[in-house]
């Protein structure tokens, strides 16, 4: 494997797993706002980025790479709203696709088509997560502004079903 991949891809099982740590401070904030159904939201999102860091992880052991893993950043965030966590995690999801075109981007210009393949994944995955992100401030701002909306959107989002692909199926 290219040095240059390798590093990339080691550098995002970190990122991955700062991901899940952001989204349960996110769950966190919700939780202790009485806003159960963003809580989950949230923890499900954490699992999902904790399985993302697992997949990559898999990759690169499965290429014979040696991976240290690197202390995990305490996320540094407050919220003076209930909005503020979701724009965050947009901001957040835009930031990790551009990390993921960034590897995708290296791996095209080395020819390592394998890992431009397992990195294909990731590429959609991103998009639905943008969009979903996307789709959960549209609905926020739909309803979030009324206590009885607001207690809707919490009451849906109460039954996001957890991920249950294995971590390491989609390569």
């Amino acid at each position: 494997m290219n040095s240059q991949v390798a590093a990339l891809l080691k550098n995002q099982v970190n990122k991955e797993f700062y991901s899940a740590y952001l989204y349960l401070a996110f769950s966190n904030y919700y939780y202790g706002e009485n806003l159960d159904g963003f809580g989950h939201w949230f923890q499900v999102q954490a699992r999902e980025e904790l399985d993302h860091a697992l997949k990559f992880l898999k990759y690169l052991q499965d290429n014979n790479e040696k991976v240290e893993l690197n202390a995990i950043d305490a996320p540094n965030v407050s919220f003076s709203n209930f909005r503020e966590p979701l724009t965050a995690a947009l901001k957040h999801e835009q930031y990790v696709t551009g990390l993921i075109h960034a590897i995708f981007r290296q791996a095209r210009e080395v020819d390592d088509f394998r890992c431009c393949q397992f990195l294909e994944w990731f590429i959609a995955e991103q998009g639905e997560e943008e969009k979903s992100t996307g789709d959960l401030i549209a609905k926020y701002d739909l309803l979030g502004g009324d206590a009885k909306g607001l207690y809707m959107l919490n009451s849906e989002l109460k039954g996001r079903p957890l991920a249950t692909e294995e971590p390491a199926a989609a390569e």
